[in-house]
């Protein structure tokens, strides 16, 4: 699909200072926010920009973006696991 968007030219010249493709910029932004908002898995980032999954992962690390959520339940159910393991017996 093509999508065409206009930006008032002084935002394009800054958006394409140092050389920076706005069209790209722009499908960059789709795809971070869309893999934020749990919209585009890992995958379809990736196929979305052109990247093989480690790129895609290396895109989203340079963006801050986590490549998973971890809620307080998450850290209680490994807390636990790790309490539980350190418990055991060396065999």
């Amino acid at each position: 699909m093509e999508v065409k968007v206009q930006i008032p030219d002084e935002v394009a010249k800054h958006l394409s200072a140092n050389g920076g493709d706005v069209s790209r910029r722009a499908l960059e932004a789709v795809a971070l926010e869309a893999y934020r908002e749990r919209i585009l898995t890992l995958k379809q980032v990736a196929e979305m920009l052109g990247l093989s999954r480690v790129e895609a992962e290396d895109f989203l690390g340079q963006h801050e973006v986590p490549l998973a959520e971890v809620d307080e339940g998450d850290l209680d159910r490994e807390a636990a696991l790790f309490e539980a393991a350190s418990r055991r017996k060396p065999r």
